[in-house]
Parts: structure tokens; C-alpha cells; sequence
């Protein structure tokens, strides 16, 4: 199963890819490795290698559909691109829209995404190579995008910020939809509808932004990179390496946990493999993971 339903919001989870992609200890440089160790059964197989310390994580698309519209909360890492920093990226060849098509969705079909920031791997379907030009994916939506993101990763603003992990992305992923009028800036917060609206949630980018839904009485929060593994619920002051900002991603994650640990909100992180989405409660200073969602594993 990869759909439910949240009061008056369908939510379709759509893959791109999933599989292991850092060293744990690469990835999440200050966490111990006694605490992997101590959760192996809870992260193993979905979210840790059997056989190695390899993060498994996924790619991956949540597809809204609310007051009749069609709503992509991020878009993941595309296909054609040049990405040297991650080989399994580079030039990727993913059925990504054959998957987004069994969903019921074309990409005329679509009215509004939402890059929660603008890493590389939340921007990737933004656009599609055709006759050697980067065109906008959804031709008929609105791009929304963190106002504070959009200028910490344009070259224009920050020639510095050019190279690592987000390599090219903002010229073939970003700056071809902004250029054909269609993106719209945001800060400070966002009402998209009755049913959702975003939320200023920085620290791992500087505009990075969550998607909060609150419809007939269920919540979720899409959580976007506030979290890349379910032991930042157990341990939530442990950062990912790609954190900008690491003080304030610590009270990022710890705000929003704790909003949906009181109000029994479906947690949606942009990466978890296996079940995908959980519910979560209070545990001491930290968290617990209380419910898996029923998705279909993966």
C-alpha cells in the first residue's frame, strides 16, 4: 500500500530509488557507535546495512492531492544530471515518472511543488532534459521555494557555494524553473490551503521548511531532511554531515518532534526507507518511535 488518507488529504508515497548510500559514521559524524549498535533491531534492514555500517535511505516524492489540487512535496535527485560527488547520481536513468504516471499523475497534472530546500536531492525532477535544454518538469505548476535557500545556493550570491554535493544544481534544477515564471519565494511561513501549510524549520539549509497538515482532526508533519534516520528520534541532537547550520538543526528537530509527539501527528521524513512514515512520542529528553505507518515496505 502506498496511499492514505489524512482527513481531506490523500498522501501517495512515489519511489524513485532506495538502498544504502554513506558509511553511518560518514554520514552522522558525531554519533556513537555504541548507539547503532543498541537500535540494530529497529534499523535493520531498512534503515542499516545487515552486513556493514551503510545508512539506507530512499528517494522519494509524497504526492498530496487537496481541495482538488495535486501537490509534490519534493522531487528528488533526476535523471541526466551531472552530479561528480555521488556516483550512484551521476547521469541517473530512474523510472520516477513511470512511478508518479501508476499514481494516477501526469506531469501536466500538476499544480504546486514544494522543495522543502534545495539540496540536491530534493530538486532533481524540478526540471527534464529535452533537445539538450533543462525545461520545467510540471509545466503547469507553481514552484514553491524557500526565499532564504534560493539565495544561500545561487551562484550569483554566493560563487563559494558552487561545488560539493550541490554541484550544478542550482543552474540545471532551479534556475530553469525560475526563469520561465514559475516559481514563487516564500518566508517567514506559507498557508497553501485549509489543509496545509508551510513552516520555517532551518538549520540543515538555511531556508530548509517543513509541510504541516492539519485536516479533519489528523496531522502529519512532511518533514523533509529534519531527519535521515530513525536514530535521530532516540538521539535528536545528532546532525547529518550536510547540516549548515548544526545549533539550530538540533532545535529544529527537537521543536517539531515535540510538536508531533503532543498531537499524535504522521511523521513523513523525505528519506526513511521501509515503512516510510511513523508516529512518535515522548520518551525523557528525547523520542520513541510509537507506530509504523502501513505503507508498503521498501
Amino acid at each position: 500500500m502506498n496511499e492514505l488518507k489524512l482527513g481531506d488529504v490523500t498522501v501517495t508515497r512515489v519511489e524513485e530509488m532506495h538502498g544504502p548510500i554513506m558509511p553511518a559514521g560518514q554520514f552522522f559524524p558525531d554519533l556513537p557507535s555504541l548507539a547503532w549498535q543498541d537500535n540494530r533491531a529497529v534499523l535493520v534492514p531498512d534503515h542499516l546495512g545487515e552486513q556493514d555500517d551503510m545508512v539506507h535511505v530512499a528517494m522519494q516524492t509524497w504526492l498530496l492531492r487537496s481541495e482538488g489540487k495535486v501537490v509534490l512535496v519534493d522531487t528528488g535527485v533526476g535523471n541526466d544530471k551531472s552530479r561528480p560527488a555521488v556516483d550512484a547520481w551521476d547521469h541517473l536513468q530512474s523510472n520516477y515518472l513511470g512511478n508518479l504516471a501508476s499514481a494516477g499523475v501526469s506531469p501536466e497534472d500538476v499544480d504546486l511543488v514544494i522543495n522543502t530546500h534545495l539540496h540536491v536531492d530534493h530538486v532533481g525532477w524540478n526540471t527534464r532534459l529535452v533537445d539538450d535544454a533543462w525545461v520545467p518538469t510540471f509545466p503547469n505548476a507553481t514552484y514553491l521555494m524557500p526565499k532564504a535557500d534560493f539565495e544561500f545556493w545561487n551562484p550569483a550570491n554566493n560563487s563559494g557555494i558552487a561545488g560539493g554535493v550541490n554541484e550544478n544544481v542550482f543552474t540545471d534544477s532551479v534556475a530553469p524553473v525560475h526563469e520561465a515564471g514559475q516559481v514563487q519565494l516564500w518566508e517567514g511561513g506559507h498557508t497553501i490551503d485549509a489543509n496545509l501549510r508551510l513552516e520555517e524549520a532551518s538549520g540543515h539549509t538555511p531556508g530548509s521548511s517543513v509541510v504541516l497538515l492539519d485536516s479533519e482532526g489528523d496531522r502529519a508533519l512532511f518533514a523533509g531532511d529534519l531527519l535521515h534516520t530513525p536514530l535521530q528520534i532516540m538521539h535528536p541532537d545528532h546532525n547529518s554531515c550536510f547540516c549548515e547550520d548544526p545549533v539550530r538543526a538540533r532545535s529544529t528537530r527537537r521543536r517539531l518532534l515535540g510538536w508531533a509527539a503532543d498531537t499524535n501527528a504522521l511523521v513523513l521524513p523525505a528519506h526513511f526507507s521501509g515503512h516510510g512514515a511513523l508516529e512518535v512520542a515522548s520518551r525523557g529528553d528525547a523520542f520513541e518511535i510509537k507506530n509504523w505507518a502501513p505503507f508498503t515496505r521498501y
